[in-house]
């Protein structure tokens, strides 16, 4: 039997907080686009379950026309079945707009709820999920009871722990569930993939987000493929890369550089360096130690750049330097300004160098940068 385990695809996000309207809108269609695309891999490759641990939406308020997607793309294969958990996002906003619930459609309760997956199987495979709550994330351990007969799923939204967090739904407590008989605990709320033994019988695992959405989901996401053989009940786990587009940063060293196209250049090699294709999204990270009297300016550096990419941004992490013996016998305003500054104990050199540069630009009537 082959089951797919994903989590966080978080449908209608805003993504307003890198990209413009245009660029969150397309964001926002391909999210669902490969939601969809996983439905399709799944029937191609003749999976029979599908298990969403948590945030298949990002807020409980949904566009009608993605609610219309994700129900329609379940009503179309009624020979899958989806378990629906819910995660801390999205509450039940999209459950609570369906006029019926699809009857492939498996959802769960703040109970354990359990439902065998291949029934006239020679071996029975078990889901075990529930939604964790404050008020009964603690107690909910001790009720979970399996039969060890069983190839046991369990499937859970939170952030993993070693020991019982207090009255916080969020957490789970990985000790609490060690030596319960669970083959493979089905996580949802980390965006990235990651896998670790459990006990000396089963392993966790966080499938990790279908798209990245920020730059701190940087890289390959996807799902997990689960291949259980229903006689023997021993399995295969496979992550497959599912992504359309991938998120990057890159840090580029700029020391010494004086003027913006100078940089542009620097930038610009150490991109085509990367091989990164034109459909991705790419943070790059101004660094190094540059003179307080250099000409920089990230937005030219940006537009320079962004058409190769689907998306470019420029944060600028340079420090400022300040050659102060080059103004020692400097008699100008230009030249006092820099050593009062210098003289001003209650500023750290990082601020002086800060202040140094702003005055700087003021005295020679340019547009503070």
């Amino acid at each position: 039997m082959k089951i797919i385990h994903c989590a966080d695809v978080h449908l209608d996000s805003k993504l307003s907080a890198n990209l413009d309207q245009r660029r969150a809108g397309i964001r926002r269609e391909e999210l669902l686009h490969t939601f969809l695309r996983m439905i399709d891999y799944a029937a191609e490759h003749e999976v029979e379950a599908i298990l969403i641990a948590g945030d298949l939406f990002d807020t409980r308020r949904v566009q009608a026309g993605v609610r219309n997607a994700v129900e329609d793309a379940v009503r179309k294969h009624p020979d899958m079945d989806f378990y629906l958990l819910k995660g801390n996002h999205e509450a039940a906003g999209f459950l609570d707009v369906l006029e019926e619930i699809p009857p492939n459609l498996k959802l769960f309760g703040t109970d354990w709820t359990g439902y065998v997956l291949n029934p006239g199987g020679a071996g029975n495979i078990v889901l075990t999920g529930a939604e964790l709550t404050p008020e009964k994330a603690g107690a909910l351990y001790g009720s979970l009871v399996l039969d060890y007969e069983n190839f046991n799923i369990v499937m859970l939204h939170g952030q993993q722990n070693q020991y019982m967090g207090r009255n916080r739904a969020e957490v789970i407590a990985l000790e609490a569930l060690k030596n319960k008989g669970i083959d493979y605990l089905a996580l949802g709320h980390v965006h990235a993939y990651h896998m670790e033994a459990l006990d000396r019988r089963g392993k966790w695992c966080y499938s990790g987000c279908l798209e990245g959405r920020g730059f701190d989901e940087c890289g390959e996401h996807g799902f997990v493929l689960l291949d259980i053989d229903e006689n023997s009940l021993e399995y295969q786990c496979e992550w497959v890369p599912f992504a359309g587009r991938q998120l990057h940063v890159l840090e580029v060293d700029v020391t010494g550089c004086t003027t913006s196209p100078e940089m542009a250049d620097i930038v610009r090699d150490a991109l085509a360096g990367e091989n990164w294709p034109s459909r991705d999204l790419v943070k790059v990270v101004l660094t190094g130690r540059v003179d307080v009297t250099c000409e920089k300016d990230t937005d030219f550096i940006t537009r320079k750049l962004e058409d190769g990419f689907f998306f470019l941004k420029m944060k600028d992490e340079t420090k400022l330097t300040v050659d102060f013996d080059s103004y020692l016998l400097d008699e100008s305003l230009k030249g006092e300004f820099v050593r009062q500054v210098r003289a001003a104990a209650e500023l750290s050199e990082e601020t002086k160098s800060v202040v140094i540069r702003y005055g700087l630009q003021a005295l020679a009537g340019e547009d503070i940068v």
